[in-house]
């Protein structure tokens, strides 16, 4: 067995489509591998911005044989009267590429059919790859692709070569009409221009290597961060942690050359996160911090190039910053010169959604939602929570979040600071906005957890009002990461609110612009948050059918839910829970089959047998204390006083028909089961628990 390598050069790829692509590449070529029966090991990916580069090992030199049989017609078809084969039997044996007198007939569950052996031995993987290589290259997926030249085929950017070696052999194709496979491989374009030759997979990492391109992502990155490291060291700092932007730069080069520069120590009254932006997203820069995590005057570059001056480097990069930090110190200057209460007018004129209105609307909503949840929590915090509320966007209309979108709510907390707000009002307008992605930060202040469940909650129930419902992996507004975001600040801060209440009151506020139902909408929306709680609980380890059962009664208050879903996994954890679950399970299906209506009340004087007896009392006695268990939240202990009636439970069904001939017996019978069912209804739907 050999190893494959294909190799696709071409020019710059933009960083972030360098791994997608790979991992596409990789998955897709093992997939038609498999599907030609080619043996293969595992798959191993390397990437520049100038190539996408997948080997596989122990690629067997031609595809498992494969027998298979086949059916063909019924056997009365396939023969005419005289016993000769007929057109249909011919025909099928032309199919299957074996002679008339090799069929056979059998015998199967639908009568007599002909049949045939058939053996594919497969053409040699070389002549194979032939095929798939090229199909794999122009199925690699990008968000943008683009033509050049008079070529009908489409990549990320134009191809410039491709290298494709099986062993040592080259798998001989041309792509688009002109690009031919070869071994030739591109070298560094400035340190190592040209091509160098790859003699085989095993040798391609180190040839590439000899011309200034190291092509394994991990080893390049660990190389990256350590001449970072050690450039930040040379300005007496270190460097600000930035994994992200790491990510993006090790994909932005070939080979890393770190170069340190200093800017002017003026700008370092800007607050910090405007200059850390500024490097970052502008220039792709690290910033420089000392070891009390003070932003320090210096930056560093990452290069794809070393020179003989690497100080001239520096000066350039100097220059090119001075210019973006003297942008944002005069965006700056400006923006704290206007009170915040002008540019919230200004949202006015900020479209939200189109359908939706206003950003100045949202921001209505917003706060009228916010003081409701006050009312509902904590009406300490009401004051505060509107005002948050109130200035929540004002900073999406300065100029600094015009120029650097992604610090929109941490200029809000900046601005309204140096305005005198109070602290929390301050904090809650960054914090609103989190969890920005999943598994997030989230708000640390009340105020900021009660302004984000209000901003999210309005989007949500907003987009639900006018059709606007997330489908598939279609989620243009991100509403299921909002919702997710919800539910997590409800459970970390223990927010026992009524779910429903607050929907409806978000959905009243959309009632002169909604195209559905409000009631039709509440339920959509909670269904909606309903199956993200599901999913989050699912994540953790928890048991979906556990899961299932519990929210299925009530999803009305999220800290309640994770009580009776912890309590029930316990209890499904002891012995005897799945005989438990089998008894409440059938009462369950007995109640939801039939079709009668039960009695109002269960009684006595018309039980037949002792266990009837035996159950009503251990109901009514289990129903007290129940009921005051639960309501100081001890579930644990309500779930093992429900348990005690699994023995008259089954007495019961062990001594009486339920659907009695007697219609008075029966009715009273299903009293019974139903005033059962509301017990442990309180807690769980037994019938979804898996036993």
């Amino acid at each position: 067995m050999d190893t494959l390598l294909l190799e696709i050069g071409a020019e710059e790829i933009p960083a972030g489509y360098i791994r997608p692509a790979l991992d596409a590449m990789a998955q897709n070529l093992l997939k038609r591998l498999d599907d030609a029966n080619i043996g293969h090991g595992q798959a191993r990916i390397f990437g520049t911005p100038r190539r996408l580069t997948v080997i596989v090992e122990q690629v067997a030199p031609k595809p498992e044989t494969v027998t298979e049989d086949l059916l063909g017609p019924p056997e009365k078809i396939a023969f005419d009267d005289q016993g000769n084969p007929s057109m249909a039997a011919v025909k099928f044996a032309e199919k299957i590429g074996v002679a008339v007198n090799r069929l056979k007939v059998v015998t199967t569950d639908k009568g007599r059919y002909l049949s045939a052996r058939k053996t594919n031995r497969g053409q040699p993987t070389v002549k194979l790859l032939k095929t798939i290589l090229p199909e794999v290259i122009l199925a690699t997926p990008f968000p943008k692709s683009m033509r050049w030249a008079d070529l009908s085929i489409q990549f990320a950017r134009p191809i410039q070569s491709i290298v494709a070696l099986y062993g040592t052999k080259v798998v001989s194709f041309t792509l688009g009409g002109r690009i031919k496979s070869g071994r030739q491989a591109l070298g560094h374009m400035f340190m190592s221009p040209g091509k160098v030759t790859i003699p085989s997979p095993e040798a391609y990492v180190q040839t590439l290597a000899s011309v200034n391109v190291v092509v394994n992502i991990a080893e390049r990155r660990q190389m990256t961060s350590a001449v970072v490291t050690a450039a930040a060291a040379t300005l007496g700092g270190r460097v600000l942690p930035d994994e992200e932007l790491l990510d993006i730069v090790t994909n932005l080069v070939e080979i890393p050359i770190a170069t340190a520069g200093r800017f002017d120590d003026i700008f370092l009254e800007v607050p910090k996160e405007i200059l850390i932006t500024a490097m970052r997203e502008h220039q792709k820069y690290f910033a420089v911090i000392d070891m009390e995590n003070r932003l320090l005057p210096g930056f560093i570059a990452v290069n794809n190039t070393r020179t003989r001056d690497m100080d001239l480097v520096a000066t350039g990069h100097q220059r090119v910053l001075r210019a973006r930090l003297s942008d944002a110190r005069y965006f700056y200057t400006a923006d704290v010169k206007v009170p915040m209460e002008r540019w919230v007018e200004k949202l006015k004129g900020v479209l939200f959604q189109a359908e939706l209105g206003s950003m100045f609307d949202k921001v209505m909503r917003v706060q009228a939602l916010a003081g409701w949840l006050a009312d509902a929590v904590n009406l300490a915090e009401k004051e505060k929570v509107t005002r948050a509320a109130y200035l929540c966007k004002a900073d999406l209309v300065s100029q600094v979040v015009g120029e650097f979108a992604k610090l929109q709510g941490i200029m809000g907390r900046i601005y309204a600071q140096a305005a005198g707000e109070a602290p929390d009002v301050a904090v809650a307008i960054e914090e609103h906005y989190r969890p920005t992605h999943s598994g997030g930060q989230l708000p640390e202040t009340e105020t900021g957890a009660l302004l984000s469940i209000a901003e999210k909650i309005d989007s949500i129930c907003g987009c639900f009002s006018v059709g606007l419902i997330p489908t598939g992996a279609a989620d243009p507004y991100a509403l299921r990461r909002q919702g997710i975001g919800i539910l997590q600040i409800m459970r970390s801060r223990k927010i026992n609110i009524s779910l429903t209440e607050l929907v409806k009151k978000a959905v009243s506020l959309f009632a002169d612009m909604s195209t559905e139902a409000p009631g039709q909408t509440t339920a959509a929306v909670l269904t909606f948050l309903k199956n993200r709680l599901s999913r989050l609980l699912a994540d953790e380890g928890l048991s979906k059918d556990i899961i299932a059962a519990v929210t299925s009664v009530s999803v009305d208050r999220i800290p309640d839910v994770e009580r009776r879903v912890s309590a029930l996994e316990k209890l499904k954890g002891k012995p005897g829970f799945e005989p438990l679950a089998a008894a409440f399970k059938r009462v369950e299906n007995i109640l939801k089959k039939t079709t009668e209506t039960t009695a109002a009340t269960v009684n006595p004087a018309l039980f037949a047998h002792a266990s009837e007896g035996a159950l009503h009392s251990a109901c009514q006695s289990i129903t007290t204390q129940v009921d005051h268990l639960i309501g100081q939240g001890d579930l644990d202990s309500a779930l093992g006083a429900i348990a005690t009636l699994r023995d008259p439970v089954d007495a019961f069904f062990d001594g009486v028909m339920v659907m009695a001939e007697d219609d008075a017996v029966r009715r009273n019978r299903l009293a019974l089961l139903a005033s059962i069912s509301a017990i442990f209804g309180q807690i769980a739907d037994f019938s979804q628990i898996s036993t």
